[in-house]
């Protein structure tokens, strides 16, 4: 006599981004565990066996076909188009456009937690910030740059859902920046490079974190489900004039007055994929996270430190070298 099968009592986990080096191993931690479905932008992601893949745009018609086929318990929002990826306006329609559509969607099919991954450039670079920076601080990113109003914009959706909707158990989390194999976010590919920009008389302080802790910190986030905003970023930090050397990286010293002059000698040099506009005031001024409310809610605590970081940059151009 044929016995029927139980329905899986594993929670169902939809994750954006999926074809990104952070996502690839939040899905690689949580797999066999969960069951995962893989949504992407830019391209389908090769998945092993049991887990659908789709490319498909958040802001799109299409995206509601993957609730209404699954039964979708949580999400974990890590897609999100950077500055060199595509212009203003298709980075306000995949950001914001595509977040508001993920979280109403959310709504509709009563799914039960949101995580969403933002980053510290929302609150600005100013020689007016405080040392450390906690999660009440302004987000002042809008004001000094065009290029930041979609990510303050996304947090300020993230945060109206998040007190509206608080069956959404939505979770923001603020990492510094996060470095190592994979990674292609704009400080990533700045410190991959053999020769780096500085600018005259600027070094601030910054935070760096290994893309295997952040990992580890998004599913601490999903399996405590614990609301709120946090801030996720080490105890430590260094000058970044000494993060480009420990790299293995040799500096090219860009003039920074007037203040308009890096930005036009990025812009003419058409840096946006490493050394944007944007982002100059960050290689002025410090944006110092204080991480310890993250830290101590969850528990978490970075195990690979700045060596183990800046050592995958520096064997990249050692290997590089020997190859020539």
């Amino acid at each position: 006599m044929a016995t029927a099968t139980k329905p899986s009592t594993k929670k169902t986990v939809l994750i954006t981004g999926a074809a990104g080096s952070l996502a690839k191993r939040v899905i690689a931690r949580l797999q066999g565990k969960y069951n995962i479905i893989a949504v992407d932008f830019r391209r389908k992601v090769d998945t092993d066996a049991g887990i659908p893949s789709y490319l498909v745009e958040l802001h799109k018609r299409g995206f509601e076909d993957i609730f209404a086929e699954h039964s979708i318990d949580a999400v974990i929002h890590i897609g999100r188009m950077f500055a060199h990826e595509r212009d203003r306006m298709q980075r306000y329609n995949a950001n914001v456009l595509g977040t508001k559509r993920l979280l109403d969607l959310a709504r509709k099919y009563k799914v039960g937690q949101v995580i969403i991954h933002s980053t510290y450039m929302v609150y600005g670079a100013s020689a007016y910030n405080p040392a450390l920076i906690d999660e009440e601080a302004p987000l002042k990113a809008s004001e000094v740059t065009q290029d930041l109003v979609d990510s303050v914009e996304v947090e300020s959706l993230a945060n109206i859902y998040l007190w509206k909707h608080p069956e959404l158990n939505i979770t923001i989390l603020r990492p510094c920046n996060v470095l190592g194999p994979g990674v292609r976010n704009t400080i990533s590919i700045l410190l991959a490079r053999p020769l780096v920009p500085v600018l005259v008389g600027f070094s601030p302080m910054m935070q760096f974190l290994h893309v295997e802790d952040m990992a580890d910190a998004m599913v601490l986030a999903f399996e405590k489900n614990k609301p709120g905003i946090y801030n996720v970023a080490p105890d430590d930090y260094v000058p970044y004039q000494q993060a480009v050397t420990e790299c293995g990286c040799r500096k090219l010293p860009i003039p920074s007055i007037p203040p308009m002059l890096p930005r036009s000698i990025s812009t003419a040099l058409n840096w946006n994929s490493f050394f944007p506009p944007y982002m100059i005031s960050y290689f002025k001024y410090p944006v110092i996270l204080d991480g310890t409310v993250f830290s101590q809610t969850f528990n978490w605590k970075p195990r690979r430190n700045l060596n183990d970081i800046f050592s995958y940059y520096r064997k990249q151009k050692l290997v590089a070298k020997a190859t020539v």
